[in-house]
């Protein structure tokens, strides 16, 4: 018989301790300790077997190793192929996260079944019945003929079809589902989460099977689960998009494979999801008349700009502390912004409520947001409204500079794509050889800024 030894396992961060105690000491997580039993032979395996399931006798030179080019699968999804670098590569292990009926199971069981016209693949569901993800394909018309469907939740029987099987790419949906007998605990726990996790990748590096994790979210958003599951894999993919928003936002969070950050735009239907190839006309098809506060900004989305539209509204305050919402954007930033604008330039709203919201449920998180934000809170609070064909950008600094943004060249490019005639942008963000039929108006402080808006704006709009 295996000796079992009792430990304490943090449900916060992991971490393992020999006794009892009201707070974890690792994350200071308050009554998060619960007694589980491990077997020691099951930890001694997992020390030597690692998560790449590889022992090493001894160190290699690096420049004796073979260096191949990663071997690409098409997912035949072009938003999918994006966000994961070029597609899936062998042996990877994706983790994806988002909140409950956001699309993961939707998007993965697609993924599968248009992979399975040309490759092998396998769906492990333990969540629902087979039935239920009959059902799905069905509703929304797949092609379901070559793909192949386990329902399971016991990780030492998965494996086993999967070795019998043999697919190029697999499914789990979800992890904390799954559960080994080497672990005491419920399913769901850390330790039944973190031994999964790595028997799963384990295999996956051993055999090349391209895998995909489902993983459930806590009501802060994070990923269910001990941290260590993210460092584990290859890649960890975020779903985002609130249950009233149509458009889904796959974002890039890490990647061994391929850049960070990138980002698939999908629209929900009532035929599944439908991949957004030109996101930017998707988010703009709304903004038809100019109003004031509503301005046009580019943001850098991974390797592509993305044109979204920005609105302020400022309006009187009626209490001592006027507000400041942010719906998209930093709020702290949008502070710091109303200071450095009174400063430099004059214009004081420390009696006004100042509002922003990003249109399309997008969240926009670098600087370059900062003079379309400044501009915006002017035209509302000047009720003017700015030109429709007008296209916005650049950092603002704590003295009034206006800094230049990387890929301005690119953001010029897509605004003049779609049609806008103007863009009002950091000196140093000047193309050398710009040859586009767009009007630049260069700014270096943001007193220019506000001076060159006065050939935008359109005429005053009466107050309803």
């Amino acid at each position: 018989m295996a000796k079992v030894k009792q430990t304490y396992v943090c449900q916060s961060c992991g971490s393992q301790h020999s006794k009892w105690a009201g707070q974890c000491g690792d994350c200071q997580e308050w009554n998060s300790l619960e007694e589980e039993a491990q077997s020691m032979r099951s930890k001694l395996n997992a020390r030597q077997q690692g998560y790449a399931g590889e022992n090493a006798s001894k160190p290699v030179s690096l420049e004796q190793i073979p260096c191949h080019k990663e071997i690409r699968i098409d997912t035949c999804m072009t938003e999918l192929n994006r966000v994961l670098g070029g597609g899936l590569v062998d042996g990877s292990v994706v983790l994806l996260g988002g909140d409950p009926g956001i699309g993961k199971s939707t998007l993965l069981l697609e993924a599968l079944c248009r992979l399975s016209q040309k490759e092998k693949v396998l769906y492990v569901t333990g969540e629902e019945s087979l039935q239920q993800v009959s059902l799905r394909a069905n509703r929304l018309k797949l092609e379901t003929g070559n793909i192949q469907l386990l329902a399971d939740t016991h990780v030492e029987r998965i494996l086993e079809q999967l070795t019998k099987v043999a697919p190029k790419a697999a499914v789990i949906d979800s992890i904390q589902t799954l559960f080994s007998h080497d672990i005491s605990s419920a399913p769901g726990s850390v330790s039944q989460v973190r031994e999964s996790a790595a028997k799963l990748v384990a295999f996956a590096k051993q055999n090349s099977i391209a895998l995909f994790l489902v993983g459930h979210v806590t009501k802060d958003g994070a990923l269910a689960g001990p941290r260590v599951l993210e460092h584990m894999v290859d890649c960890v993919l975020y779903f985002e998009g609130g249950q009233s928003n149509r458009f889904r936002i796959l974002r890039a969070i890490k990647n061994r494979f391929g850049a960070v950050n990138e980002i698939g735009v999908f629209a929900m239907t009532d035929k599944g999801l439908a991949q957004v190839s030109n996101p930017s006309a998707i988010f703009l098809a709304g903004y038809q008349q100019p109003k004031p506060g509503s301005v046009i900004m580019s943001s850098w989305e991974g390797t592509r700009p993305l044109l979204v539209e920005l609105q302020a509204l400022v309006d009187v305050s009626h209490g001592p502390n006027p507000r400041r919402v942010c719906v998209g954007l930093d709020n702290n930033r949008l502070a710091m912004l109303l200071a450095v604008l009174h400063k430099h330039c004059g214009v004081a709203s420390y009696d006004q409520d100042v509002y922003l919201n990003v249109v399309g449920g997008l969240k926009v998180s670098e600087t370059a947001a900062d003079l379309a934000i400044l501009l915006a809170v002017i035209s509302s609070l000047r009720n003017k409204a700015i030109a429709r064909e007008v296209m916005i950008f650049g950092e603002i600094g704590l003295s009034g500079e206006v800094r230049p943004v990387q890929a301005g060249s690119e953001r010029i490019n897509e605004a003049e794509k779609q049609g806008f005639k103007t863009a009002i942008v950091p000196k140093a963000n000047c193309p050398k050889s710009y040859s586009g039929k767009m009007r630049l108006i260069l700014v270096g402080h943001l007193s220019e800024a506000v001076s060159a808006l006065a050939d935008v704006l359109e005429s005053v709009v009466a107050p309803s």
